[in-house]
């Protein structure tokens, strides 16, 4: 079974969170290379004798049907369904075996699967089955629990490997169709469609940080979806689904998925480094205001405290009474600066400020704007590797 997550938002709780993931495949489709052509996909032919509908089309097949069975075609094959067996405390100390389910892509011909960590967090076997029923062992690669994202290794001749084609999600437009194939319930490379709902939304995770720039779709997804692949009507992976917003742990047309964008820029550094490097800005923490984040504190002779930033100021008083000298501080927090935007996109929450650091390198600069003693002014941060 998946794991679940509790989203609270405002008025009351939204409900069960429950995750899931994405993938990515590339097969040829009768459907695409017949009918596709640039600029006007899908279309009937001109001067078509109508058939079984107004279209003209021989099979009886409206240009959205061609387009939703050109990119089941292209991408089932990519798709895996990811089992694992895990162990549970019970009483008297026993070990009772769990197991869990989800669904994966396929990243390339060496054998690489993108899932969610959630899927195989804590399990001690996992099964990867392809298209063909072919079962492989699947080992850990590595994780990012921040973010979610799982890189597994299965050893499969390459000729049983069909790569799904990544995609580009910064593009992506409110009202676009997109397309889920994953294993609800176990039942393996199941489709489903609709559109995109949402862009750059965010969910708590359960690493008490945030998952952000998520897309959020209304196709049908539920337990078992984990870790399956988002794809546009070009069969491009565009996201990995993650989360579904419900009461009841089921689909209720409130669905999340992980941009292509993040997984493009995290899932190499997994591959390579066995972790995500992130960017380190030097400013450990901050509180949220109406006009901007507030320094709450910097790393000693970090970027930021030597870009010149500063957080609060303290104060030190010492007074002699006799042969004792005392001491007390005072901390002046109107000292501190007031961030409001990085490389010009204002920023007055948390998020915002991490989303836009999260994005860049180790070694990259970036200029924070920031209000010092009412007056506005800038630095530029060179951004430090951040901590394993």
């Amino acid at each position: 079974m998946n794991r679940y997550l509790t989203c609270c938002i405002a008025s009351g709780c939204v409900g069960a969170l429950v995750i899931l993931a994405f993938h990515n495949a590339k097969t040829t489709s009768r459907a695409t290379a017949q009918e596709h052509t640039p600029g006007n996909a899908f279309m009937p032919r001109p001067g078509g004798a109508l058939g079984a509908n107004a279209t003209g089309d021989p099979e009886g097949l409206t240009p959205d049907e061609r387009v939703n069975i050109a990119v089941y075609e292209n991408v089932n094959r990519g798709v895996v369904n990811i089992s694992t067996k895990g162990d549970r405390e019970a009483f008297f100390i026993l070990d009772v075996p769990t197991e869990g389910m989800g669904s994966g892509s396929i990243l390339d011909k060496s054998g690489h699967v993108l899932t969610n960590f959630h899927v195989i967090e804590g399990a001690k076997e996992i099964e990867v089955s392809l298209f063909n029923g072919k079962s492989f062992p699947g080992k850990v690669v590595a994780h990012d629990a921040v973010t979610d994202l799982a890189v597994l290794r299965i050893e499969a001749p390459p000729e049983m490997l069909f790569p799904v084609r990544i995609g580009d999600s910064t593009h992506l437009k409110v009202g676009q169709r997109a397309f889920a194939i994953g294993n609800p319930f176990g039942l393996e490379r199941t489709l489903t469609t609709g559109v995109i709902s949402s862009l750059n939304r965010s969910l708590p995770s359960r690493t008490r940080t945030r998952l952000r720039s998520l897309i959020q779709i209304d196709a049908a997804i539920n337990p078992g979806n984990s870790g399956g692949p988002l794809l546009d009507s070009q069969s491009r992976l565009i996201g990995m689904n993650v989360a579904i917003a419900s009461r009841t742990g089921q689909s209720t047309g409130v669905g999340f998925a992980i941009p292509s964008s993040t997984i493009s820029r995290l899932v190499p550094q997994l591959i390579e480094k066995g972790r995500v490097v992130r960017p380190d800005s030097g400013i450990v923490r901050v509180y949220e205001t109406e006009r901007g984040l507030l320094i709450a504190a910097v790393a000693p002779k970090g970027p930021a405290e030597q870009a010149g930033l500063r957080g609060p100021q303290v104060k030190i008083d010492r007074r002699r009474q006799g042969p004792f000298v005392y001491e007390s501080k005072q901390v002046d927090r109107t000292a501190a600066d007031l961030i409001i935007a990085v490389d010009g996109v204002p920023t007055t929450t948390a998020d915002q400020f991490l989303s836009e650091i999260e994005t860049r390198q180790p070694g990259e600069q970036v200029t924070i704007t920031f209000v010092r003693g009412g007056q506005e002014m800038s630095a530029r941060v060179q951004l430090a590797e951040s901590a394993p």
